[in-house]
């Protein structure tokens, strides 16, 4: 009999990893481990069980060792934010079996660890490579408590003068206190919080009791639903608090102080998360899963919000806004409560084995955002919406040589922040809308109610939910899947157009090809439309193989002008006349002008087009475009194309053009959210003597712009980029805005920036300076403001001597920062510069470290793609 059918049990240890690599199980070391972990320290260092970080061998391993976890957590938190925070745990636990030891995770200093109980018996401590390991002769098969006083990692705590909150997404949690941390070990928390009296605080849990302890209070709080430890989370703090009654009960911590802010936004609130429920629980077929659905507003958080269970954290100025807020600010956080409402359902309530499905959560809770706000806005084109807001940031990544599939390999979770960027956010929603219409909406539905039923409380793989769609469809969604889902890159288009002798069509012909080179094949749908003088033809498209001939375009008459891509479905870069783009702005339906604007700009970054082309056809597209969401478009373009992609010779020639074309629209009578975005063009490039003296009116508020609304922020902006333009008065302006302020998170956001706004180099070099030290790297959004201003093209020729500072602090920015700062920090640094001396610094880099993080040197790509291009087409 071969071995290969013997249950696994039953091979002999000496062969067992054999047998592992030849049938391509993941486990190979897991009986290593059994055979050798607590007997032979000397064998463990070939082990990816005691890696820094949580490996996949570990996770696995552990997912089979342990069940029924309970984290019983105290935190005293002291009154001044440089004291330590004594902490204790009691965990409560079954094992499975003992022949190995417990591997907890604690991504601290052995010294933190003040002390260790295991089932009532103290025992030494024993930490290596971030792991507290327990040995199995003090463990006892089935139930065990392990009892850890502690100091708390402040890594994750984001302490500030008076108030702090976690964030402990993707495995932060074990920078905190000493845990399982992988998202498959479910557990339960009872967490008590002692805080200065008056603190405010919110946890995962309603409040159980609270009880006075002299200047501080203990909260004690019911135990919690179960939850992956990314998932847990509170918050404490001096906040201002409200609480709705209407429909679902919530609470709400917040810190906005402005009065016309608080009383606008705050029932708008709690009306945008009661909607999402509603909207979920019916979509879903399960009702809301956990105890409550509170929420706290941060001035200084790093994301949108983050969907901690019971507790969710959001940047309080996306969700605080004033009445002169436009139609897309609205609908953005009207999107992002929707999004992270819909984290309770997919991520909380069915969360990823691994986080290398990270992305799962994330594409569902965009996709259902979408679903959930888009119905309260009927004034906004949702299709227009869609493709301007999420393939620009698709397409900025996938375009890139450090591009990576939607899902991506992680053989330890220490890379899962790194996971996140463009691709998850923006070409999974696209590729998730494709699904659907592949499926049928319907169809569609059925399958993901099927998944939350079955994986509710519990773990599931992107595989798991295709094979329960599958059942929905005759669709082959795992060859589908194959290349959306598991590869990367984006499709490039070229048109083969053959007339027969009558000049009428005799083929039209599509031929797609990989950006990358490989020979993937993107099956899709999109119209192509073709136009006449006095009509056009509009055709749906199935894009199936490399080349696909569109069979209703035979015998037609030559049109005068083929658009691809007209309905925004499709993804990719497609084929484009030079000799009709001066129609654009003119195209009548607002999702086709936007599509043709969208892939004019993909086919100037790939040097089809010139950057002073591209101008010049969004410069016609400003004189006459009144839709928001399309000026915001060809806005951001413009800026780029601006700032990037000109020299600064013909830069200073285009200025006078783009200010004079923008003022003058400025001063038409058009919409409120039109004036806006326009604005928002002009103080972004308006740096001339002439712009200058028009923005100073403006701040100074000698001129008016009737239906132009600023708040005190743009205010405060507007005077920062006076500042920038290097404004004569810029420190007078600095100096009378600061004395508007009276918000205190808002004064030291300011005083934060000032120097990177000083007119001195010295003053912006000292401010770069000391992001050397990660404790002044804190407060990350800052950080990437500063470095926004330190390297903007108006400064670069000063700044350039700190590139080789930003790439040589990247590894540690990953280690210490949250997921986005890696790319933040290198887009608002080298990421903006447009010289060859930038660009050879970035390959000198890369080509000096062999060994270099993969996955950072796909950020450092994908932020400093333009810059690699700029020296291809700079004008």
């Amino acid at each position: 009999m071969s071995f290969l059918k013997l249950p696994f049990r039953k091979i002999p240890f000496v062969i067992q990893p054999v047998f592992r690599k030849v049938t391509g199980m993941k486990n190979r070391l897991v009986f290593l481990l059994i055979l050798g972990l607590s007997s032979c320290k000397g064998d463990q260092s070939d082990l990816h069980f005691f890696d820094p970080g949580i490996s996949v061998e570990l996770a696995e391993f552990r997912s089979q060792q342990i069940k029924d976890i309970h984290y019983q957590l105290e935190f005293s938190i002291p009154e001044q934010k440089t004291d330590p925070i004594a902490s204790k745990l009691n965990l409560d636990l079954e094992l499975v079996n003992i022949a190995h030891p417990l591997i907890l995770d604690f991504n601290e200093t052995p010294e933190k660890i003040l002390a260790i109980q295991v089932n009532g018996k103290a025992i030494p401590v024993r930490h290596e490579n971030e792991h507290l390991i327990i040995d199995s002769e003090y463990l006892i098969k089935g139930k065990n408590q392990v009892e850890i006083s502690f100091i708390a990692g402040d890594l994750s705590l984001n302490r500030n003068d008076d108030f702090l909150y976690t964030l402990l997404v993707p495995d932060r949690a074990s920078t905190l206190f000493p845990c399982f941390d992988q998202p498959d070990l479910k557990a339960s928390y009872s967490l008590t919080l002692i805080a200065p009296k008056d603190w405010t605080v919110l946890a995962g849990a309603p409040i159980l009791t609270k009880v006075a302890q002299g200047e501080y209070v203990k909260h004690e709080f019911q135990k919690s639903d179960r939850m992956s430890t990314y998932l847990f989370s509170f918050v404490a703090g001096k906040f201002h608090e409200a609480t709705s009654t209407m429909g679902m009960p919530m609470h709400l911590l917040y810190r906005e102080d402005n009065e016309e802010k608080v009383s606008t936004s705050l029932p708008e609130l709690f009306r945008l998360h009661q909607q999402s429920v509603e909207f979920l629980e019916s979509y879903t077929g399960y009702p809301f899963p956990f105890q409550k659905l509170d929420f706290a507003t941060i001035p200084i958080f790093q994301y949108g919000g983050m969907e901690h269970v019971g507790a969710i954290q959001y940047r309080e100025g996306a969700l605080f806004l004033g009445p002169e807020a436009t139609d897309s600010e609205l609908l953005s956080r009207a999107k992002l409560i929707g999004h992270e409402t819909a984290h309770m359902w997919f991520g909380d309530l069915v969360t990823m084995k691994w986080f290398n499905d990270v992305w799962m959560k994330e594409v569902f809770a965009n996709f259902m955002a979408g679903k959930i706000a888009n119905p309260a806005f009927p004034q906004i084109n949702h299709d227009l919406l869609f493709l301007t807001s999420l393939y620009p940031g698709a397409y900025a990544e996938d375009r890139t040589k450090g591009t990576n599939p939607i899902r991506q390999n992680l053989s330890n979770l220490k890379n899962a922040g790194s996971l996140y960027g463009g691709i998850i956010y923006n070409k999974a929603p696209i590729m998730m809308r494709q699904l659907e219409t592949l499926m049928g909406e319907e169809a569609f539905q059925k399958g993901i109610q099927a998944y939350i039923k079955n994986f509710a409380n519990g773990n599931a793989e992107w595989n798991d939910l295709v094979q329960l769609l599958d059942q929905q469809t005759p669709e082959d969604l795992m060859a589908w899947s194959e290349v959306w889902v598991n590869q990367s890159s984006r499709p490039i288009f070229t048109q083969d157009l053959t007339l027969a002798k009558d000049g009428k069509i005799e083929t039209l012909r599509l031929i797609q090809k990989a950006e990358d080179g490989s020979d993937k094949v993107w099956p899709q749908f999109f119209e192509v439309t073709l136009v006449y003088a006095d009509t056009t033809r509009i055709i749906p498209v199935s894009i199936k193989g490399r080349s696909e001939e569109i069979l209703e375009a035979k015998e037609l008459e030559k049109p005068l002008a083929i658009w691809y891509n007209t309905d925004g479905l499709g993804y990719g870069v497609f084929p484009i006349d030079e000799s009709n783009l001066d129609q654009i702005p003119q195209i009548e339906n607002e999702v086709s002008r936007a599509s043709a604007y969208l892939n004019l700009f993909e086919n100037t970054l790939n040097g089809g087009v010139k950057p002073t082309k591209n101008l010049e056809v969004i410069q016609a597209g400003l004189k006459r475009e009144n839709n928001e969401i399309i000026l915001q478009l060809i806005s951001g373009q413009a800026n780029t194309l601006f700032w990037t992609f000109l020299s600064e010779e013909v830069r200073k020639e285009e200025a006078e053009k783009m200010e004079a074309l923008v003022w003058d629209r400025l001063n038409q009578g058009l919409k409120p959210n039109v004036k806006k975005s326009l604005y928002n063009l002009y103080s972004g490039i308006a740096f001339s003597e002439t712009g200058q003296a028009k923005l100073y009116g403006i701040w100074n508020k000698e001129i008016n712009i009737s239906n132009l609304n600023l708040s005190s922020d743009n205010l405060t902006g507007l005077a920062m980029n006076l500042a920038l333009f290097g404004h004569p008065k810029s420190e007078e302006i600095l100096d009378q805005e600061r004395s508007r302020i009276t918000n205190s998170d808002r004064l030291a956001r300011f005083d934060f920036l000032r120097p990177a706004l000083s007119g001195k180099e010295e003053d912006r070099d000292a401010l770069f300076l000391s992001f050397k030290d990660s404790q002044n790297r804190e407060k990350e959004s800052w950080v990437l403001a500063a470095c926004g201003y330190i390297h903007h093209p108006l400064r670069q020729k000063e700044s350039v001597k700190h590139l080789s500072l930003a790439l040589d602090l990247m590894e540690e920015i990953q280690r210490t920062g949250d997921i986005f700062f890696p790319k933040g920090w290198a887009s608002n640094t080298i990421g903006q510069y447009n010289s060859p001396e930038a660009e050879q610094l970035v390959q000198d880099f890369l080509k000096s470290k062999p060994d270099f993080n993969p996955v950072l040197k796909n950020k450092i790509l994908q932020a400093t793609d333009n810059l690699s291009r700029a020296q291809k087409i700079l004008v």
